[in-house]
């Protein structure tokens, strides 16, 4: 590990949760692109569970709805 990276790590130690929570979003986005693999956060995996089991249930999001985002979104 070198000198910045180390007093980096040890500096976000002190850092608010949600900064360092932050701090390790970054540090999955770079291994997942070396590796190609991805590891979802807690909060990721919760979200997806949470989808899914909305899923389950048949609750989606209408079409209509669907329409109106993406005429937000046309340029």
């Amino acid at each position: 590990m070198n000198r910045t990276l180390k007093e980096v790590i040890e500096h976000a130690a002190t850092w608010p949760q949600e900064d360092q929570e932050e701090l390790a979003e970054y540090a999955r986005e770079i291994e997942a692109r070396r590796t190609g693999i991805y590891t979802m956060s807690d909060d990721e995996r919760a979200a997806v569970a949470k989808g899914l089991a909305e899923a389950d249930r048949g609750e989606f999001v209408t079409d209509e709805r669907i329409a109106e985002a993406d005429k937000r979104h046309e340029g």
